[in-house]
Formats: C-alpha cells, sequence, structure tokens
C-alpha cells in the first residue's frame, strides 16, 4: 500500500473534478473533455503526492525494483592493491630507459597466489608475479603486462618495456570509496547494479513495494480468453493486456475477474478491491445506457474526469473511490484494446511513476513518416507504426486499421503522437516514435 506525503485527494478543491450533477446526460457530459495535458496534471495533483512503503527484498530479487532509500558503501571496493593484468609487479623505477634491446634484469622473488595475501615484499632490483586480480605485493607500484617480459629460466626476468607509476593497478577505493552515495532513492535496480551491490555485499536491498492494480473487466459479451466464444460472444483481451502493462510498470497486479454490466456488480467488486492500490476499469466509460462505471464511481465516491480529447481514448473516466486509508485512482478504460493500452500508457504508467518517485523510462527514436497522416479534428492522436530501415534511415509506416483491432499494436513497433493543434502530417515529416517497452 502507499503512504500520503501530503493532504489527501478527498481534500481537493470541488473545481478540480467534474460535479456530474451540474449535466443532465451523458451527452452533454462526454462534451467537457479535457486535453491530455489537462488529464495527466488532474491526475498528478490529485493523487501524485502518494508513495509506496518500502520492504527488504533478497538482492538477487531486487531486479526491476525501485530502491527505497539511498545506498551508501561503508566499505572500498576494492579493499586491497589489484593487478589488471598477468604480469610482474615491481618498482617502476627499475624499468626506465629499458628497451627489447637493453632489458632490465630482475630477481624473481616469487609469485602471488590468487585468493592469498603476497608472502613477500618487492624490494629494488627484485619482481614477483602476479595473475589479474591478484593482490600487489608491498613495495610493488607498477606492473608489467608477461607479454612485454622474458624468463631466462635462472631465477632472472627481463623486462622489455619501461613503465609508469601505477600501471596496470586498481588501487584501493579506485572502484568505491567508503561513504560514497552510489545509488540514489528512487533508482531501478538494473542487472550490472546488482553486480555493484554484490560487490559491497549488499545481500539484502531495500525497495518501494509494488502497488497492487486491480483489474475488471465489465461487458455481458466478454468471456474467459482461453473459452471458445459463441454467437455475439468474445475473448476478454484487456485484462492480459493490462496485466502484463502493469507488471512492466513494477506493479503487482490482481485480475478481479469479468463483471457483467449491473451496477451492483461492479460496487460489489470495487468495494472487494480495498486492497488494491489503483483500479483498472476495461469498458463501461462510453456514454451509453448499459456504461455504469461512471454511475459507480459517483456513488462510492467521484469523478474527475469523463472525455478525453485523444484518439483514441476519448471516452476515458478518471475517478476516485474511497477506501480504508484515503482515496484510490480508479481509471474507465475504454473496452478497445488499442485505445485501453494507450490510456495506461500516457496516463497511468506516469502516475506509477510518481509513486516510486522516478520519471517514466521512454524509449524513442527518430523516423521519416512513410505517408501522410490527415488533420486529427482538435484531439491529440496516438497511432501505432512500423520501423524499417530506408536508404536514408529509419521510416515510420502507420499501421491504420479500424478502431478496436488489437492487431494494430502487434504488428507496430511503437507509436508517435500528434498534438490536438496539429494539421496532420506530411509524407516524410521527422516524427519520434515512442518504443514500446
Amino acid at each position: 500500500m502507499w503512504r500520503t506525503t501530503g493532504p489527501l485527494p478527498v481534500n481537493a478543491p470541488r473545481n478540480t473534478f467534474f460535479d456530474s450533477a451540474a449535466y443532465s446526460n451523458y451527452d452533454n457530459f462526454m462534451l467537457h473533455v479535457k486535453t491530455p495535458e489537462e488529464t495527466l496534471e488532474i491526475i498528478i495533483s490529485n493523487f501524485g503526492h502518494l508513495e509506496m512503503d518500502g520492504e527488504s527484498v533478497p538482492l538477487r530479487l531486487s531486479l526491476g525494483r525501485v530502491l527505497y532509500e539511498d545506498i551508501i558503501a561503508d566499505e572500498a571496493v576494492p579493499d586491497f592493491n589489484r593487478s589488471t593484468v598477468d604480469g610482474y609487479a615491481l618498482m617502476s623505477s627499475d624499468t626506465f630507459g629499458c628497451s627489447d634491446s637493453l632489458p632490465a634484469l630482475l630477481r624473481r622473488a616469487g609469485e602471488v597466489k590468487m585468493g592469498s595475501v603476497p608472502e613477500t615484499d618487492v624490494r629494488r632490483g627484485e619482481c614477483v608475479y602476479v595473475q589479474t586480480g591478484g593482490e600487489i605485493p608491498a613495495g610493488a607500484d607498477a606492473v608489467v603486462m608477461i607479454e612485454y617480459t622474458e624468463d631466462y629460466g635462472d631465477g632472472m626476468v627481463g623486462i622489455l618495456r619501461p613503465c609508469s607509476p601505477g600501471e596496470n593497478i586498481i588501487f584501493i577505493g579506485d572502484d568505491v570509496t567508503p561513504g560514497r552515495k552510489l545509488y540514489h532513492k528512487g533508482h531501478l535496480i538494473k542487472p550490472h547494479d546488482i553486480g555493484a551491490l554484490s560487490a559491497l555485499g549488499e545481500s539484502v536491498v531495500k525497495v518501494c513495494k509494488r502497488p497492487i492494480a486491480g483489474i475488471i473487466s465489465t461487458g455481458n459479451e466478454l468471456i474467459p480468453f482461453d473459452e471458445r466464444p459463441a454467437g455475439g460472444q468474445i475473448r476478454d483481451v484487456n485484462s492480459n493486456m493490462l496485466e502484463a502493462a502493469a507488471i512492466a510498470a513494477g506493479c503487482e497486479p490482481l485480475l478481479m475477474g469479468i463483471i457483467p454490466d449491473e451496477e451492483s456488480a461492479l460496487i460489489a467488486a470495487l468495494k472487494e478491491a480495498d486492497e488494491c492500490d489503483l483500479i483498472l476499469i476495461s469498458g463501461g466509460s462510453s456514454a451509453g445506457n448499459k456504461d455504469v462505471t461512471l454511475r459507480v464511481i459517483e456513488k462510492l465516491g467521484r469523478s474527475l474526469i469523463h472525455g478525453i480529447a485523444m484518439k483514441p481514448g476519448k471516452p476515458t473516466i478518471v475517478g476516485e473511490i474511497e477506501a480504508k486509508s484515503s482515496g484510490k485512482p480508479v481509471f474507465g478504460l475504454p473496452g478497445h484494446p488499442v485505445a485501453a493500452y494507450f490510456i495506461f500508457e500516457v496516463f497511468v504508467y506516469p502516475l506509477i511513476c510518481r509513486w516510486f518517485g522516478t520519471s517514466p523510462e521512454r524509449r524513442t527514436l527518430e523516423a521519416s513518416l512513410d505517408s501522410q497522416i490527415p488533420s486529427n479534428h482538435g484531439r491529440a492522436e496516438f497511432i501505432a507504426v512500423k520501423l524499417e530501415q530506408g536508404e536514408e534511415g529509419l521510416v515510420a509506416i502507420p499501421v491504420i486499421g479500424k478502431s478496436g483491432l488489437i492487431t494494430q499494436m502487434s504488428g507496430s513497433d511503437g507509436y508517435i503522437a500528434i498534438p490536438r493543434d496539429c494539421e496532420g502530417l506530411k509524407q516524410g515529416s521527422k516524427v519520434t516514435v515512442n518504443l514500446y517497452s
């Protein structure tokens, strides 16, 4: 669960959300849509002050988690001077002026065994064999690679190339010094971070708890995805898709099943979702007699938004219902899978990142548009594209299809966002492609 870091959302001014009593029907309500920018601002202002609690997990299970606190080194890495090559540890001054034709002759005084403390020091005129990663014996200030030496077999070693002080040595604390802040709170743990934390001996790390995302699909026509549809039935696509999106965003999904288009059924499901930090309701957001999501949200809490000036996703609902600790966000997503995905990507994902104290990580590429896209008539438009390598660089090919076809997503590599005040894009225009995470 999350904790609050400021005023609870229920105390927000009334002008930050919609009062449905001011509208006589859904059609009027839907005329007062918000821009995507306004929508995100309302979402963040009402729910962005929440933060996730922390929990301790084993380091090996921390991949992809977000740090709850700073990690400060309490020891040096490495904690001994070590060699970066196989060769001979020596005093660099003994090699000055040597060459292939005039090698420096040094007595081999021993060898450092891997994982062991050197048994001898290096004195002037001596060298000690050391392997990569081995500890440098006291007295030595450089290591000459074995390729630049000759072992004469009589206890003497010829050094064929001079070296400078510190050459081929990693000194104590070169990697990490005690007291150094290695990672900041909010850092997303990646595979190489686990390696660095292992070097510090961090067997357990404190990370942000995963928000629990309740996922509900509504519709009398829906059946489980693994069943064969009969006449008029369709498989529930959005539950699995939103579950995957929630996991990718760092959430713990809670699939709550398929709910019929009945107020009582949806109210019962929402009342059972008290453990959830946010709720995603798929379907039931359009202006129709059978669409109950808005009415239920109004009964259990309040609505903030119904309608966004974007395509796809215009009939989206954003609201809040009261829970034990405070209000929780509820998103009424369109039933069309493509629209549901874009609403999650553009609005839900940034909110989750805000709870973690991070910023959305979006990978983008620049490409040239393959064909013209006409005006979007005052709505921000999100269009899936396929990327191909052209003669002069990447080409973005719009994947256009009828509303609600999930294959628009499966046949694409990412999407472009066209601002609502843009009257289309010409063929050859440079566009920014947001890659799917």
